[in-house]
């Protein structure tokens, strides 16, 4: 386990992390999400030891993280960390031995990635000569060349297609079948919904929201329903709890006051003919994203 418990952290007088705290179990997807500048990237460098804290605690199965743990970190940076000029092979035998793996362990496990990510005939080209896409797989590769215990992925489909988008999505959710704690920022909410069962967002190195995602969008929930059919509008009109109407082109949108008049508005369009859609609107994590930055900004 992940624990971060109470963490700031200073640069000068500026408090870039304030008051910090997440845990993140083994085999679990972790959202930390923010706008630039919220304090991810800190996060980030104080996790994996690159940074100190100005107070707090951080510590991986019970202990704090230092030489003797990081050869079981694996990070994915969102800027190119890649040295250029090297083969595929020389940047993997390179990252490797930083991570104490073997000589025989670095080429398997690198022919056995390039392979799942069909681009075994770069192995011997120096990184220069690949396109972006190409270069994030290799960056994404030594990222989890070691099978990290705690691998740390920030932006990690940048510049990538939708086929080799799903090919990371497979290749992240094996690691955590595998055990593997990740953290995964993304400024594509669709992307965090994909994978993380928990978040935590930042502005201003301050909590603004955290916890489960299914919690939270209950907790935001729209008091709309979206309704196709044969309806009488007075009548739906009189069920207690429903304030407005609105008539589109080929459906209505129906304004409720809390979420449990959906079942009253249901019971009795069980009874009209023709009904093809009923739909209690649902905000996607965008939504809640954008409206909690936004408040946070205004006070």
């Amino acid at each position: 386990m992940l624990k971060v418990e109470h963490v700031t952290k200073y640069y000068g007088d500026f408090k870039a992390v304030d008051d910090l705290s997440f845990e993140v179990e083994n085999g679990e997807i972790f959202g930390l999400l923010g706008v630039n500048g919220a304090g991810k990237t800190t996060t980030f460098r104080m996790i994996m030891g690159l940074l100190d804290k100005s107070s707090g605690v951080i510590t991986l199965d019970g202990k704090n993280i230092d030489y003797s743990v990081t050869d079981n970190i694996g990070f994915l940076t969102e800027e190119r960390s890649l040295l250029t000029k090297l083969t595929v092979k020389e940047q993997a035998i390179y990252f490797g031995a930083l991570k104490s793996m073997s000589n025989d362990k670095i080429l398997s496990r690198l022919d056995y990635l390039l392979k799942k990510f069909d681009i075994e005939e770069y192995k011997n080209r120096k990184i220069k000569e690949l396109s972006k896409g190409n270069q994030q797989k290799v960056q994404f590769i030594m990222a989890i060349l070691n099978e990290p215990k705690l691998l740390i992925l920030d932006e990690p489909f940048s510049g990538l297609d939708p086929f080799n988008i799903e090919l990371f999505k497979e290749e992240i959710i094996s690691l955590s079948k595998k055990g593997s704690i990740i953290i995964f920022s993304s400024h594509r909410m669709d992307h965090v919904e994909l994978f993380c069962k928990k978040l935590v967002i930042l502005v201003n190195g301050k909590t603004v929201l955290d916890g489960n995602i299914k919690d939270i969008k209950e907790k935001y929930r729209k008091k709309n329903i979206l309704l196709k059919g044969d309806i009488d509008k007075d009548k739906l009109s009189k069920i207690d709890g429903v304030e407005k109407i609105i008539e589109k082109s080929d459906e209505y949108e129906i304004t409720i006051s809390s979420k449990e008049v959906s079942s009253k508005v249901f019971e009795y369009i069980s009874k009209c003919k023709n009904i093809s859609k009923f739909v209690v609107e649902e905000p996607s994590l965008n939504e809640i994203f954008i409206s909690k930055v936004g408040e946070s900004y205004e006070k």
